[in-house]
């Protein structure tokens, strides 16, 4: 059974940075879409994580990339609107 993993965001003024915190991750797939991002992976436990986000505002799918580090994999979004502050990542307001 999956299971979301951990979140963690920051707002900048050009990019959304959305950090997936899952140690020593394989099978790491990001999709970005203009305003959807679908994560997943597996631990080394071999648990399954999956993330589907509908995003705030539209993105720059095609300038966002992803950077896995042994401790998580973090998203840089660049967002369609610069300097337009993000009051939270997902479309819809829930915690």
């Amino acid at each position: 059974s999956r299971q979301p993993a951990k979140t963690l965001w920051y707002d900048r003024p050009r990019y959304v940075y959305l950090e997936f915190c899952v140690e020593d991750s394989t099978d790491v797939k990001v999709v970005i879409e203009d305003q959807r991002l679908l994560f997943s992976c597996k631990n080394a436990d071999g648990a399954e994580f999956y993330n589907e986000i509908n995003l705030y505002a539209r993105v720059n799918s095609k300038d966002s990339r992803e950077k896995r580090s042994d401790r998580s994999i973090t998203c840089f979004m660049r967002k369609w609107n610069e300097k337009v502050a993000w009051p939270r990542i997902t479309k819809e307001n829930i915690k």
